[in-house]
């Protein structure tokens, strides 16, 4: 590791986590109108959706702002399927698809909240290489904040989530991310409580890794100045 105040920022990692949606995929306007349509279906403020929403498992939103009496379980399917079909206009957050290529030969996971099929679809659409470990939706019974998805993916490399790098971009997945003991690290400009004082990258141009011959990783990338 660096030393403090040094213009690197470097860490040796067992694994490495990726969240998707909004850290290796920017898919913002598909889920974006997704979460719109719900809201008019449903006469509800999108943005008090779209608050929550970030980084959640959608049966958790569902569950918290469908009106009584409707049937959560059937209207997260209908949004399922209407994103399914809806990968136009999503791309990698810049340097994606670079780093997931530097990094073959190692340790890595996906830990996302979006179920598996729509998580390998946004991922192809945007040119990145899958992993392959995926933690998806079905994967988990509690989704972010939870750190359950993240401990699973460690467990699935078979390493400990204490020697992983993390990297997320909403705050439920931060929360996550730190709970399960990892080293987390904001992609964007996410301005929350949870993310301050934590390394942060605007996307992954600046990344760069070194694959051990143990299969660790050396990842490095800009400091900004203190």
């Amino acid at each position: 590791m660096t030393g403090e105040g040094a213009p690197r920022a470097e860490y040796l990692a067992d694994g490495i986590l990726f969240d998707m949606d909004g850290t290796l995929v920017d898919s913002t306007a598909v889920v974006e109108a997704a979460w719109a349509r719900f809201a008019d279906r449903f006469g509800l403020r999108v943005a008090d959706i779209l608050a929550y929403s970030h980084g959640r498992l959608t049966v958790d939103t569902v569950r918290r702002f469908l009106p009584a009496g409707d049937d959560v379980e059937a209207v997260v399917r209908d949004m399922q399927q209407w994103e399914l079909v809806r990968t136009d206009g999503i791309v990698e957050v810049p340097g994606a698809a670079a780093l997931l290529r530097a990094l073959s030969g190692a340790r890595v996971a996906v830990v996302t909240s979006a179920p598996r099929e729509l998580a390998l679809r946004r991922l192809a659409a945007a040119g990145i290489e899958v992993p392959a470990v995926v933690v998806a939706a079905e994967d988990v019974a509690v989704g972010k904040p939870d750190p359950s998805g993240y401990l699973q993916g460690a467990r699935a490399l078979g390493v400990s989530a204490e020697r992983c790098i993390a990297f997320e971009d909403a705050d439920a997945g931060l929360r996550a991310a730190l709970a399960s003991g990892a080293r987390t690290v904001v992609v964007g400009a996410l301005d929350s409580e949870t993310a301050r004082g934590l390394d942060r990258v605007p996307d992954f141009r600046g990344v760069r890794a070194r694959v051990e011959p143990d299969g660790g990783v050396r990842l490095s990338w800009g400091r900004r100045p203190a």
